[in-house]
């Protein structure tokens, strides 16, 4: 009975009107800025390996790497596979235009959380859309909405997926019980949530490149093996995209939903996520982590989950059903090695085992356990941001209390996540991914004007060859009393606040 409630709230959540608010919200900010997402390509590469971290913020690279902690996961892995499969082919196509457009979206929510950050009581920079809904909208009950919606997500909804990704890979793999592998994600997880931001920075900056250019790399591999074959598959990702291919023509609409759908939970752009670990960087200009965040986009869908689905399509290992889910009619059926198998991570390790047989169990489930494990690490960082937004004012035993709360609740629903169905977990997680999208995108489109002084402001500094840095004041935007401070110690060459005087 709860399954098919959560099936229907799903299907209300994510109707076409998501989604086109989606491509839409992406298509007017990439027109409203020309297409910042490609002008200043080589500003993201630049400011990616700008900064350092303080003692109050991480570096700017820490800070892509916390939000690729949160980008990287099971949907770029399961999920690529479970767009093909009810989406078709076609499903990649749309996943990389939500990518293309919705870097522009990213840019527009990180430079915000950026503009709108604080620091909170342990001296660490907080932010995120609860923050500047309540400064830059002034609508605190706004702010209050997506925070809890935020905590009940990403505290509660969301992390299941990541942990039935890993007990489902390592069982495929190894037969190993999902009890244990459950037993060994808590363990691991207690530890690094109750380090704090700069821990969760740390493991993630250390994890998160490593696993990507492992996982890009044995991709190469396959494709390389299968070199012939990729032409084709371009041709069948095109054609499917707009109908016009014989076997996935009557499922277009399934296919512009399904990778808008997957590609937002797994690019997050827009879904207000980005902006947590956009707010955490000590940089000298808001623009210049909307840069860097924006290319995050790029690196999770264009390349991860392209490697991904090109691997899956040209060995044949996929299924296509028909009416989005696996009750309906297959329409096709690849290799004989996919037929009956569940839709997931499965295809993605018969893809591989195609190179050497065998190794494409043990590799999936070692990379989707690092990508899943740091995205639980982040979402417990996002959950944990709204729930300090929701308890300012209230003593520090309370907050602490409930900190420790929200901690415990986390380790329990990874667990129930592990041990369930995927199909019930990813539900959830979708309820989860779209009410923070309506809600964070509504927001950015009412509060877009900030973010674009900012970007204004950040190019005419460029072209007058000097290193960005940021004043609100003379800006005319208001409430941000972070940036203010800081303009005010840099006029009275205090020093006091920390800003990064590092050169582009």
């Amino acid at each position: 009975m709860l399954d098919e409630w959560a099936k229907t709230i799903n299907g209300i959540v994510w109707s076409d009107a998501l989604i086109a608010l989606c491509l839409l919200t992406g298509l007017y900010f990439s027109l409203r800025m020309r297409f910042v997402q490609v002008r200043l390509f080589g500003d993201m590469l630049r400011q990616m390996r700008a900064g350092e971290s303080s003692e109050s913020g991480v570096s700017s690279f820490q800070a892509l790497a916390m939000s690729l902690a949160g980008r990287v996961g099971t949907g770029n892995i399961a999920g690529v596979a479970t767009a093909i499969a009810f989406g078709g082919p076609g499903a990649v196509f749309w996943m990389w235009m939500m990518a293309f457009l919705g870097a522009s979206s990213s840019f527009i929510e990180c430079t915000l959380g950026q503009i709108y950050k604080e620091r909170d009581a342990g001296g660490e920079y907080r932010g995120g859309p609860a923050f500047y809904i309540e400064k830059g909208l002034g609508m605190r009950w706004y702010g209050l909405l997506f925070a809890l919606v935020t905590v009940m997500a990403m505290g509660i909804l969301l992390p299941g997926i990541q942990s039935n990704g890993i007990t489902a890979a390592a069982d495929h793999a190894w037969g190993l019980d999902p009890r244990i592998a459950t037993i060994g994600i808590i363990i691991m997880l207690a530890f690094i949530v109750v380090g704090g931001v700069k821990r969760i920075a740390i493991f993630a900056s250390l994890v998160v490149p490593f696993m990507a250019i492992l996982y890009i790399a044995m991709t190469v591999i396959v494709l390389v093996l299968n070199a012939s074959m990729i032409p084709e598959v371009l041709a069948l990702i095109l054609r499917s995209a707009f109908g016009m291919d014989a076997a996935f023509g009557a499922i277009i609409g399934l296919a512009v939903q399904w990778g808008v759908k997957r590609g937002i939970y797994s690019n997050e752009a827009g879904q207000g996520t980005g902006p947590h670990a956009a707010a955490a960087a000590e940089v000298s200009h808001p623009a210049k982590q909307g840069l860097v965040q924006a290319f995050a986009v790029y690196v999770d869908t264009l390349l991860i989950c392209s490697a991904t689905a090109f691997m899956i399509l040209s060995t044949d290992m996929y299924q296509v059903y028909s009416g989005g889910s696996t009750d309906s009619e297959v329409l096709y059926t690849g290799d004989a090695a996919v037929a009956g198998a569940a839709v997931g991570p499965a295809y993605t390790q018969a893809a591989l085992d195609t190179v050497h047989n065998g190794l494409g169990g043990p590799f999936v489930a070692i990379a989707l356990f690092f990508f899943a494990f740091t995205t639980i690490v982040a979402y417990y960082y996002m959950a944990e941001t709204n729930l300090i937004y929701l308890t300012r004012g209230m003593s520090d035993r309370t907050r602490e209390v409930l900190l420790r709360l929200l901690q415990l609740a986390l380790l329990i629903t990874t667990a129930v996540g592990a041990l369930r169905t995927s199909d019930a977990a990813w539900t959830v997680g979708d309820i989860g991914v779209g009410l923070m999208a309506w809600l964070n995108l509504i927001a950015i489109i009412i509060l877009q004007k900030p973010a674009l002084i900012a970007l204004e402001d950040y190019e005419r500094q460029r072209k007058e060859g000097i290193d960005p840095q940021f004043d609100p004041r003379p800006l005319g935007i208001k409430n941000a009393p972070f940036w203010e401070e800081r303009a005010r110690a840099r006029e009275d060459g205090a020093g006091a606040v920390t800003g990064g005087d590092e050169q582009a």
